[in-house]
């Protein structure tokens, strides 16, 4: 783990108030957070195109964020790298009673199902501690990207009954939604109303998705893959004729994009 410990001393470097660097001793936790999510995308995109190169890559610019965090930590006297390591490790023990305990288990289905107890039972713990009445929903992250957070808060809903009985209940409800969005601009409602229409349209999407198990942050982020590529066959179309899309009709771009399709 040489090379781990040559990072924590690069940070500790650039972070040194003298001769250190300037952006570098200037950053805080909410200053690094964008950058930490960034990385994350950018690991997951290495991960979904199978490129080994560039996740090896991602992933040390990601364990770049996160020792810089704890750098920040260790300067404030709140914690350290080390600290976080074993606040982690012993999380994970305690989360893995069927390895480390007297648990048992047989399947990954049941692994995950006593998982979801277990941290439903220390939500309870905790908000009886705080006095306060429990909710199915407690603990689901507010700064998670929209559709997952909706992902979510429906399957907890659903832990109590909370749930179509069927797909033909969440279809309905993206057919309801659209027709109440459709209605709104029609007759020309404000935008805080139509919005509102969306956000129930796009709920009611990543409803469906969650009923057949598939991730909507994935499903888009792989049509705005296809996408690109289909756009970009439009570009190159394009570019042999001497000419870029905003020199092109309409028509002839989706002429074009019918082409991309078929390829």
């Amino acid at each position: 783990m040489k090379n781990l410990s040559r990072l924590v001393a690069l940070i500790a470097r650039l972070r040194q108030p003298e001769g250190g660097c300037p952006w570098d001793i200037k950053q805080n936790f909410k200053s690094i957070a964008p950058y930490a999510l960034e990385e994350c995308y950018e690991l997951v995109e290495a991960i979904e195109i199978d490129d080994v190169q560039a996740i090896k890559e991602e992933l040390g610019d990601l364990l770049f964020q996160v020792v810089f965090l704890a750098q920040i930590g260790q300067e404030k006297g709140w914690f350290d790298l080390d600290s976080a390591a074993a606040s982690v490790a012993d999380k994970m023990i305690d989360r893995h009673p069927h390895v480390f305990g007297t648990r048992v288990v047989e399947t990954a289905a049941e692994v995950l199902k006593n998982w979801e107890a277990d941290k439903e039972a220390q939500r309870m713990a905790q908000a009886a501690a705080q006095e306060r009445r429990p909710s199915v929903l407690d603990g689901v992250c507010t700064a998670l990207p929209a559709a997952t957070r909706a992902v979510k808060l429906q399957k907890r809903a659903a832990r109590v009954g909370f749930d179509w009985p069927s797909i033909d209940g969440t279809l309905a409800s993206i057919r309801e939604e659209t027709n109440e969005l459709e209605e709104e601009i029609i007759r020309k409602a404000d935008k805080k109303t139509i919005e509102a229409e969306l956000g129930d349209l796009f709920f009611s999407v990543v409803n469906v998705a969650r009923y057949l198990d598939i991730d909507p942050e994935t499903a888009l982020r792989r049509t705005n893959r296809k996408f690109e590529n289909r756009f970009h066959f439009i570009e190159a179309a394009l570019a042999k004729q001497g000419r870029s899309p905003r020199e092109a009709t309409l028509a002839e771009m989706e002429t074009l994009w019918a082409e991309a399709k078929k390829a």
